[in-house]
C-alpha cells in the first residue's frame, strides 16, 4: 500500500504528534508499505529529504507558540506527491497540511484517515480568552475538518467521547499510540546504572535521594505549576524534582520554582534529544504529571515502559493505563499528589513492585500492535470508500 502521511509537526520537533508519526511510519515500513511524509519546512523553504517533503511555510506563532502555516497554493511538491499516486492519506493535523491532504485526495479520488491528536478547547487560551466561545469554535472546526475524512482515529476513549459530543458522525476507531518498548527496556542493568549515575552526578543529586521526574513540553496547559508547588510544600530534603523539556512557559515555571522551599533541588534540564530520553527516565524513581489536557499519554507509557511508577492527575486518557496500587496512582487533589510521592519515596518495596508491573503495562502498548491496528483501519476506509465511490477503488493498490 502507498500511504501519504501529512502533518504540521515533524522531527526535529519533539511532541506527541511527532512521536506518533515517527512510530507509525517505522512500523508501516517494517510491514512493507511505502510511506511518504508531507510536513512544513522549519526554514520556510521547500526541500526534500528522501521520503519526507518539507513544504514552503511561514511562522504562525500568534496561533500557537512555534506553529507554522503552509503557503498554499504553491507550497511545493503537491504535484509530485499526486504523481506518486498514494492509495490513502493519513492526516495528523487539522491545519495547513490537512489542506494539502484534501487537495490530493480530491484530485486522486482516495480516502483520508485522520488521527485527532489535540483537544483544542484546552488550548483556546492562546487565541480566545472566553472559554465557552473557544469550546464552541473547537467543536465547529473539528466537525468541519472531520466531515472530509473517511474514518477517524482517536488515541483514547476520552477523545472519542469528546468528538461524539462535538457531533462528529464519521466512524471513530480508538487506537492508542504505540511505544517502541525496546528503547526503554534496558539492555543491561549495568547500562542503566551508568546512565542513571551519570545524569544524577551532572545534576548534583546524591546517592539514595528520590528523583521525581517530569518530562514533556513546558506549556500552560500541562499544569506543571501544581507539581512545583506541591514539591516545595513537602519540605523533603531527600527528594529532587527533575523537569525535562522546554516550551513557551519555561521562564514562568523557573520563576515559580525559584520561590519554593528547596528550590535548589528543582532542576530544569531543558530539551534533550530523543535518543537521550530513555536515559532520563532511568535516572528517575517515579514519574509525576499534573496535566489534564492529554489526548495520548505517550509520556506515561514511556515512563511505564522504563519501569517508573506513575503519579498523575485523574483524567479519562489514563483510564486502563495508570492503575492505582498496580503501576502507579491517579490523584484528585494536590494533597493526594504529595501523599503518593511520600509513599513511593519511603516504601522501596512498594515502589519496586509497581516498577515491575509498570514494565508489563508498557509491553501492552508495543508499537508493532499499533501499526497493525492502523493498517486495519486503512483497509476499512478503502473498503467503505470503494463502496461509496467505485471509480476511486479501481485506482487503489493494496499490497
Amino acid at each position: 500500500m502507498k500511504i501519504l502521511i501529512t502533518t504540521d509537526w515533524y522531527a526535529p520537533v519533539i511532541n506527541g504528534v511527532v512521536t506518533s508519526v515517527l512510530t507509525l511510519k517505522e512500523e508501516l515500513q517494517k510491514m512493507g508499505h511505502e510511506v511518504r511524509v508531507a510536513t512544513l519546512s522549519e526554514s520556510g523553504w521547500p526541500h526534500r529529504e528522501r521520503d519526507v517533503y518539507y513544504l514552503r511555510s511561514v511562522p504562525a506563532g500568534k496561533i500557537y507558540p512555534g506553529a507554522r502555516a503552509a503557503c498554499l497554493p504553491g507550497c511545493g511538491y503537491g504535484k509530485e506527491l499526486s504523481a506518486w499516486k498514494p492509495d490513502l492519506i493519513h492526516s495528523q493535523c487539522e491545519f495547513s497540511s490537512f489542506l494539502l491532504a484534501g487537495r490530493i485526495a480530491g484530485k486522486l479520488g482516495i480516502p483520508i484517515v485522520h488521527t485527532y491528536h489535540t483537544v483544542y478547547e484546552d488550548y483556546t487560551h492562546y487565541f480566545c480568552p472566553v472559554k465557552p466561545w473557544g469550546k464552541q469554535a473547537a467543536a465547529l472546526f473539528s466537525r468541519m475538518i472531520l466531515d472530509r475524512t473517511e474514518r477517524v482515529i482517536a488515541p483514547t476513549d476520552k477523545v472519542k467521547k469528546l468528538l461524539v459530543g462535538y457531533g462528529v458522525t464519521k466512524p471513530i476507531d480508538v487506537i492508542p499510540t504505540g511505544i517502541r518498548t525496546k528503547e526503554f527496556l534496558p539492555e543491561s542493568w549495568q547500562q542503566v546504572r551508568e546512565e542513571r549515575n551519570g545524569i544524577r552526578e551532572r545534576l548534583g543529586i546524591r546517592e539514595g535521594q528520590t528523583v521525581l521526574l517530569s518530562l514533556g513540553r513546558l506549556a500552560r496547559e500541562k499544569n506543571l505549576e501544581e507539581v512545583i508547588i506541591c514539591f516545595g510544600q513537602m519540605h523533603r530534603k531527600d527528594m529532587q524534582l527533575v523537569i525535562v523539556g522546554d516550551g513557551p512557559h519555561r521562564k514562568e515555571l523557573e520563576a515559580l520554582a525559584s520561590g519554593q522551599d528547596g528550590h535548589e533541588r528543582i532542576h530544569f534540564a531543558g530539551m534533550v534529544s530523543p535518543k537521550e530520553v530513555p536515559a532520563w527516565y532511568h535516572a528517575g524513581d517515579l514519574f509525576v504529571c499534573a496535566s489534564n489536557s492529554e489526548t495520548q499519554g505517550i509520556t506515561y507509557l514511556e515512563a511505564l515502559s522504563a519501569g517508573l511508577p506513575v503519579v498523575c492527575r485523574e483524567d479519562p486518557c489514563v483510564e486502563g493505563i495508570v492503575r492505582n496500587r498496580e503501576n502507579g496512582y491517579r490523584y484528585h487533589t494536590p494533597e493526594e499528589l504529595q501523599a503518593y510521592c511520600r509513599l513511593l519515596a519511603d516504601d522501596r518495596l512498594t515502589r519496586n513492585l509497581l516498577s515491575a508491573q509498570a514494565v508489563r503495562t508498557g509491553l501492552e502498548y508495543d508499537s508493532k500492535r499499533f501499526g497493525e491496528k492502523v493498517v486495519g483501519v486503512y483497509r476499512q476506509a478503502l473498503d467503505t470508500y470503494g463502496r461509496d465511490c467505485a471509480p476511486a477503488l479501481a485506482k487503489t493498490r493494496i499490497g
